[in-house]
């Protein structure tokens, strides 16, 4: 099932606010980023084609942050006129509450999974695995409005998140996803180019985990596809398929998406 329409990220010319708890003078804020294209009185050019690595693929390094849309929602309940960075102090991206809300009837969710979710919102996701400081997903580190540095290499993506300090591995060397892979928070991703796209595949994500602030559950049989790319520097897009089957069945569980804590 696709559960990520189509969403536009913008790129930072500069790390100014990666860690707003670090003192400015940390942070290089004079410091011109290399390799950001740039306006004839020297300022970033966000609409400018989209760099390059040497062997001709797009170069996604950078800082971005989702884009917020008139759609979504302000944190005081007031609306935005236009496109604005999502950032924790201002805008919050819809999908960061609901990663189906774009989507015409929502989720097609299983009856198991319908039921958990359902119980979740009753709770007003009190178990939710990020509010007690747990790794989010791959997909909450889309939606959440923080920061991401993305580090491309030839053979290896880094994605760096502000969330949790945390890190995701996306490798780009030609091996093939784990056949039968040990859990973990952020899954085993591999990716490979489609002219100038970028299609990342996942699996083995950490049972009991989350999509969502409203609990849509993500298993330890989940497999996700990312697909992303973008024709000018500034800007890139990307759209999110998964299926989430029943999760493996433990001693003392009863196999749905119970919170791990």
């Amino acid at each position: 099932m696709k559960v990520f329409s189509p969403k536009a990220f913008f790129r930072n010319a500069a790390p100014i606010a990666l860690l707003a708890s670090i003192p400015a003078t940390a942070q290089w804020i004079d410091y011109p980023t290399a390799g950001v294209p740039t306006k004839p009185d020297g300022s970033a050019d966000l609409s400018a084609p989209a760099p390059r690595m040497p062997d001709g693929k797009p170069n996604l390094s950078g800082i971005w942050t989702m884009i917020c849309t008139a759609s979504d929602i302000l944190v005081n309940g007031a609306r935005t006129a236009k496109p604005v960075m999502c950032l924790p102090e201002t805008y919050v991206a819809r999908e960061f509450a609901d990663i189906g809300r774009g989507l015409d009837g929502g989720l097609p969710f299983q009856p198991w999974a319908a039921d958990a979710v359902k119980a979740r919102r009753a709770e007003n996701g009190k178990n939710d695995p990020v509010t007690h400081c747990l790794p989010g997903t791959p997909v909450r580190t889309y939606t959440a409005p923080l920061l991401k540095k993305i580090v491309q290499t030839p053979g290896l993506l880094l994605v760096l998140s502000e969330s949790n300090a945390s890190y995701r591995q996306v490798f780009m060397d030609g091996r093939p996803l784990p056949e039968a892979p040990n859990p973990s928070w952020n899954g085993y991703s591999i990716a490979h180019w489609a002219g100038d796209t970028l299609i990342v595949e996942t699996n083995g994500f950490q049972d009991g985990q989350w999509l969502d602030r409203s609990g849509s559950p993500l298993t330890d049989k989940a497999k996700m596809t990312e697909k992303s790319g973008g024709p000018i520097s500034g800007l890139w897009k990307s759209s999110l398929q998964l299926t989430t089957p029943r999760p493996t069945p433990s001693r003392g569980r009863s196999g749905s998406a119970s919170p791990l804590l």
